[in-house]
C-alpha cells in the first residue's frame, strides 16, 4: 500500500499543470499560476497578482466553465497563488475568490484505504430499474465500461461518457462499483453516468461544476469524489455551482467524506453540508463503517451527516483476466455515499419528495450509531 502511494504521489508531481500543496498533513490540490474570480473582481485580483510580483503583461484572463456562473480564470505564470487567494479573499470574500482546486475520487486511482480492488465470487444481481422507477441519480464520477456484469439497460450514458482504459495507473470501473451498489439497493431509480474524472482519477473545479450545471433533469447526484482546499474555504465556482443546481429544486447532493482518517477538517464537497450557506441541507455527508465501528480511515467532522457501509464492499466492476466474474471486493466511502443515494430514492416510493426522502433516510438512521454518528446497516 505504502508503495503504492508513494507512485501515485510521484505520477503527481510529475504533472506540470498540478500544484501540491503540502504545507500543511493533508495535500491540497490546485491548478499551478491559476486564481478562479468573480469577473467583477478581476481588476482587483490582477492588482494583488502584480503586487505580489507577476508581470501584468503576462497575467491573461479567460471565462471560467460554465460561463453562467460569471468567474474568471486568471493565469499568472509563476504567481503564489495561495498568497494571492488570502490577499484576494481578505479583500472581496471568500465567495469571490480562490484557487482552481482539483478534486480525485475516494478511492483514488484503483486504490483505497486497503489498495486496489481485489476479485470477488459471482453474486447474484438484483432485477434492476422497477418499469416505474421514478427517481433519477447521475453518477458523477469515471466513465463507465462496457465489459462488466452491469447491464448496460441498467443506466443511461452518451458515447463521451464510456471508457476502456485498463491498467495500474487507471481510475478503472469506480463508476460501474458505484453504479452496482445503487442497484443492489433499490429498484426505484434511474441512473445515468455523466464522466467528469480522468485516467488518474481527477478532475478540475471547472470540470465538476460544468457537469453538475448540466443536471437539471435529476433528482439526486452522486459525487464520489472531493478534495481539501487552501484555508478550508469552500471552493468558489463549486460553491456557485451547488447554489445553481439545488437552490429551491426538490433535489439532493450526496458526496463521501473522504479516505483520509482526518477528524475535522472539511473534504469539499461533503463538507458543505455543514456551512451555513442555504443549499446545506440539500447535501449529505457520508462517512464509512464496517458493520460496527465508524472506518478508521474515514473522515470524519461536525459536517458528516451519517455513515453507510464501506468496507469490503461486493459489487459490479469490469471484466478482464484478474477479474474473471467481473464483480470486485472494495472499500471507500465512495461506496458508503450510493448505499445512502439508495436508501434515499427507495425512500422517495413513500414521501413523494426528495427533501422528505432525506429526512427519513437520516431519522431512520438514528436507529443505530458508528463512531458517534448516525448510521444506515
Amino acid at each position: 500500500m505504502e508503495r503504492w502511494q508513494n507512485a501515485r504521489a510521484a505520477r503527481l508531481a510529475a504533472l506540470p499543470w498540478l500544484h501540491t500543496d503540502t504545507s500543511s498533513p493533508q495535500a491540497v490540490r490546485y491548478l499551478a499560476d491559476e486564481l478562479l474570480v468573480a469577473a467583477d473582481h478581476e481588476q482587483s485580483a490582477r492588482d494583488v497578482l502584480v503586487g505580489l510580483g507577476a508581470a501584468a503583461s503576462e497575467i491573461t484572463a479567460a471565462p471560467a466553465a460554465p460561463q453562467a456562473l460569471g468567474f474568471l480564470r486568471l493565469t499568472a505564470p509563476g504567481a503564489d497563488i495561495a498568497a494571492a487567494s488570502r490577499a484576494l479573499v481578505a479583500q472581496v470574500g471568500e465567495a469571490a475568490a480562490g484557487p482552481h482546486h482539483v478534486f480525485v475520487s475516494s478511492p483514488f486511482e484503483v486504490g483505497g484505504p486497503y489498495g486496489p480492488p481485489t476479485t470477488a465470487d459471482s453474486y447474484q444481481l438484483p432485477g434492476g430499474p422497477a418499469p416505474d422507477a421514478g427517481v433519477r441519480v447521475a453518477v458523477v464520477d469515471t466513465g463507465i465500461w462496457r465489459d462488466s456484469p452491469l447491464p448496460e439497460s441498467w443506466y443511461e450514458a452518451t458515447s463521451a461518457d464510456y471508457d476502456d482504459t485498463l491498467d495500474q495507473e487507471s481510475d478503472t470501473g469506480h463508476a460501474n462499483f458505484i453504479t452496482g451498489v445503487i442497484m443492489a439497493n433499490t429498484d426505484n431509480v434511474r441512473v445515468r453516468i455523466v464522466k467528469v474524472l480522468d485516467a488518474n482519477g481527477m478532475c478540475t473545479e471547472t470540470d465538476l461544476a460544468a457537469a453538475l450545471m448540466g443536471l437539471q433533469d435529476v433528482d439526486i447526484v452522486n459525487l464520489s469524489l472531493g478534495g481539501f482546499s487552501h484555508a478550508d474555504n469552500p471552493p468558489v465556482l463549486l460553491r456557485a455551482a451547488l447554489a445553481k443546481l439545488l437552490g429551491s429544486a426538490d433535489r439532493a447532493v450526496v458526496a463521501a467524506a473522504g479516505n483520509e482518517g482526518i477528524d475535522g477538517r472539511p473534504y469539499w464537497p461533503a463538507a458543505f453540508a455543514g456551512t451555513e450557506l442555504p443549499f446545506a441541507s440539500k447535501v449529505v455527508a457520508v462517512a464509512a463503517h464496517d458493520g460496527s465501528q465508524l472506518c478508521p480511515w474515514s473522515n470524519r467532522g461536525p459536517w458528516v451527516d451519517l455513515a453507510a457501509p464501506g468496507s469490503e464492499i461486493v459489487s459490479t466492476y469490469v471484466t478482464h483476466a484478474d477479474f474473471p466474474t467481473g464483480f470486485a471486493r472494495w472499500s471507500g466511502t465512495s461506496f458508503a455515499a450510493p448505499f445512502v443515494a439508495a436508501a434515499i430514492a427507495a425512500s422517495h416510493a413513500a414521501t413523494g419528495s426528495i427533501a422528505d426522502a432525506v429526512q427519513d433516510v437520516k431519522n431512520k438512521a438514528l436507529a443505530q450509531r458508528y463512531g458517534g454518528y448516525p448510521g444506515l446497516a
